[in-house]
C-alpha cells in the first residue's frame, strides 16, 4: 500500500483572507497567492515517498457565492503550480449532509481506493478543527497548523500542532520515521 499526505487547501497550501477572524478562500485564479514555502513542503513530500494530495471543503459554492468552475479552476492552478498528484473537493454545506464533507472521511476514503493508499500510514495536514477531525477518524496522522483563527476550538484534537506549513512537514517527517 501506498502512503499520501492530504493537505487541506485555503490556509495551508494557498492565503486566505482573514475577516472577522474567520479565514476565506480566493475567488479566483488571480487571486491566488501561495503560501511561503509551499511549492518545497510539497516537493519534500513527495521526495520522501509520499502522494502530495489536496482534500477541501467547498461550501461556497453551495452557498451561491462562488461557481464550482471558479472552484476547479483554482484547484487546477494549484496542483499545477505545486505539483499536486489529486485534489478532491466537496462544494456542499453542512446542511446538505454529504459524506464528503470534512470531518466526514469520504474524500479520504475516495482518495485511499483511487490511489491504493494506506490510511493508518498517512498523514492529514490542515488549520482548521475539521481537518484534524477527519484525519483522526480515518486514522491518519494529523497535523494541525494554530493560525489562532476566532473558530478555533481549544484542545484541537492533533497529533502534532505547529505554526507553519513548514513545520508541518517537519512533523510528518519526523512521524514517518517513527512508523517505519
Amino acid at each position: 500500500m501506498k502512503r499520501a499526505v492530504f493537505f487541506d487547501r485555503d490556509g495551508v497550501l494557498n492565503e486566505t483572507a482573514v475577516r472577522d477572524g474567520t479565514p476565506h478562500p480566493p475567488q479566483s485564479v488571480a487571486e491566488l497567492k501561495l503560501v511561503p514555502g509551499a511549492a518545497d513542503a510539497v516537493r519534500r513530500v513527495r521526495n520522501a515517498g509520499f502522494y502530495a494530495i489536496v482534500i477541501t471543503n467547498q461550501p461556497d459554492v453551495a452557498r451561491g457565492t462562488a461557481t464550482q468552475q471558479q472552484v476547479d479552476e483554482i484547484n487546477a492552478a494549484v496542483a499545477h503550480r505545486l505539483a499536486i498528484d489529486a485534489t478532491y473537493a466537496c462544494y456542499h454545506d453542512d446542511a446538505d449532509g454529504c459524506d464528503c464533507r470534512k470531518p466526514k472521511t469520504g474524500l479520504l476514503v475516495r482518495a485511499a481506493r483511487d490511489y491504493g493508499i494506506d490510511l493508518r500510514q498517512s498523514f492529514l495536514i490542515g488549520d482548521r478543527a475539521k481537518d484534524a477531525q477527519c484525519g483522526r477518524a480515518a486514522g491518519c496522522t494529523t497535523v494541525f497548523i494554530d493560525f489562532k483563527y476566532a473558530e478555533t476550538p481549544a484542545g484541537v484534537d492533533a497529533d502534532a500542532i505547529v505554526t507553519s506549513l513548514g513545520a508541518a512537514v517537519d512533523a510528518v517527517l519526523k512521524y514517518r520515521a517513527a512508523i517505519r
